[in-house]
């Protein structure tokens, strides 16, 4: 037997077995996850089982714990930024084999629906509906845990050791990229990135305002300086965080708790008129409000990054947009994934963007609540989860 036929036995081994790992489960909204040795399934056809080395924590992943989310379902594995290797692959996988080095992706790119073929959006829809609903394509689940069905996360559900994904949902990356590190580029990074190099599409001497300054505010941040705008004004409740977003190219942060006015009025003042571009990386609907009311009439462009609550609803005077104002949303920075993401680790490769700079912790993975608590207390960026 050949080198490349004992491969392929192996694989075909590898579909058929059952593996038992570490996985952090959620068993109901509001209480810390549970590290518990869960059952993941042989991936079926065109699904892929990656062996997760890292994974990050994301506000996101915090919301649907909550029970905020009104697709959240429990119990379930969370997590959608990680990265790893293909650990076997179903039947009619094509592009991708075991030993891949991959991001699994939280919106796929099935490349065939009207979604994936139309240039102006990412959201591809071919297995939404299932992936709302926590679970596979075929409608079922791969993780089981004390004899129990346990749900899947975007899709991803990266807050395992073994995870099984859609193969539409992977992308293949440089084996060389450093998985502790480029695993945030399948969420945070790359929605505040594409943010402004996408959906806004920032210009050269444009000014900026970002509100909220975590993890995607700065990478909002880092993508205007990458498009070249001159003034890009950071805006945030803790002053602790200006600092690193002056590293990642805010040219100045204010605090609104410092004025006695309205932060739009603030800014209307303080850019002549307002600025060019807006980003609300917060979810708070309030602050949506804001930023698209410091925006310049006539050609201002307010981009909606951050998630509100089930229920929430944005209002503003329809005069704002009457007046040339536009209100904007972004999901996964505009990017279409499977074909995005390995480029994105190339810059990140070829230093032309930043990914280190946003791991601010690095944690053995049974530390998992550890990451969630310093998220909460706003001492982290990202806390990075290693098996």
């Amino acid at each position: 037997m050949g080198a490349e036929d004992f491969l392929m036995l192996l694989a075909c081994l590898n579909r058929q077995t059952v593996i038992k790992c570490k996985a952090a489960v959620a068993w109901e909204a509001g209480k810390p996850l549970s590290i518990e040795e869960v059952e993941v399934a042989p991936p079926k056809a065109h699904e892929v089982r990656i062996k997760v080395v890292a994974t990050a924590v994301c506000h996101t992943d915090a919301y649907t714990l909550s029970g905020a989310d009104p697709e959240g379902c429990f119990p379930v594995i969370l997590g959608h930024e990680g990265a790893g290797i293909v650990e076997s692959v179903g039947e009619g996988v094509t592009k991708l084999k075991p030993g891949d080095t991959v991001i699994p992706l939280y919106i796929p790119q099935c490349g065939e629906c009207k979604f994936c073929l139309n240039p102006k959006t990412n959201l591809c829809q071919k297995i939404r509906v299932t992936q709302g609903k926590g679970l596979m394509p075929d409608a079922t689940s791969r993780f089981t845990c004390k004899g129990k069905q346990i749900y899947h996360f975007m899709g991803t559900s990266t807050f395992s050791e073994y995870t099984v994904v859609a193969d539409i949902s992977v992308a293949k990356i440089d084996a060389a990229a450093p998985l502790d590190k480029v695993c945030l580029l399948g969420c945070g990074i790359s929605t505040g990135y594409g943010a402004a190099i996408n959906t806004a599409k920032v210009e050269p001497g444009s000014t900026c305002a970002v509100f909220g300054l975590g993890g995607v505010g700065l990478a909002v941040i880092m993508g205007c300086k990458v498009a070249g705008a001159s003034r890009i004004i950071g805006v945030d409740l803790n002053k602790d965080k200006f600092a690193k977003a002056k590293e990642f190219g805010a040219t100045e942060c204010i605090n609104p708790q410092d004025f006695k006015k309205p932060i739009q009025e603030v800014l209307v003042e303080l850019t002549d008129g307002g600025v060019d571009y807006s980003f609300e990386c917060i979810g708070n609907v309030g602050v949506m409000r804001a930023a698209l009311e410091s925006c310049h009439k006539g050609w201002g462009v307010s981009v909606i990054v951050g998630v509100a609550a089930a229920g929430q609803e944005i209002s503003t005077r329809p005069f704002q947009l009457v007046t040339g104002r536009t209100w904007k949303g972004t999901a996964f920075g505009g990017w279409k994934s499977v074909e995005s993401v390995p480029k994105l680790v190339a810059e990140y490769m070829s230093k032309k963007i930043k990914v280190d700079e946003f791991v601010t912790h690095t944690l053995p993975f049974d530390k998992i609540n550890e990451a969630f608590q310093l998220m909460h207390a706003g001492k982290s960026i990202r806390s990075v989860l290693k098996f």
